[in-house]
């Protein structure tokens, strides 16, 4: 089996049309239920997944000039494993996470150099 490090993503003009244009209590229910989508998933999916991940907040870029605030369109993280990039895939295309007008999931090898054990 392989590893696979999974970027949930969303642009950040989607999130930032998304503040502007829905109201507090609507996007509070949009957010739980896109959570309870995403623990169906979860549940259906656990025995492929090594690390839950986190929630991916505020970002500091840091370059050899210093460090500054930032934005990119990082939402979620998690770590599963699967047979093939291809098996990865099959696992993640009906996630509810893609429901979101264009969001997307990059998924990554990251079973290189020995790490796959």
């Amino acid at each position: 089996m392989k590893k696979f490090f999974v970027l949930f993503c969303i642009p950040k003009t989607t999130m930032d049309e998304w503040m502007a244009a829905v109201d507090e209590p609507t996007r509070k229910k949009q957010s739980e239920d896109m959570m309870r989508s995403w623990q169906t998933w979860t549940k259906k999916n656990e025995k492929s997944i090594l690390d839950y991940g986190l929630p991916v907040g505020k970002t500091k870029r840091i370059t050899s000039k210093g460090a500054t605030d930032a934005r990119n369109d990082i939402n979620w993280y998690l770590v599963i494993e699967a047979e093939s990039s291809e098996s990865a895939v099959k696992i993640l295309k009906e996630h509810p996470h893609l429901q979101i007008p264009g969001a997307y999931i990059d998924v990554s090898d990251a079973s290189m150099m020995g790490n796959d054990k």
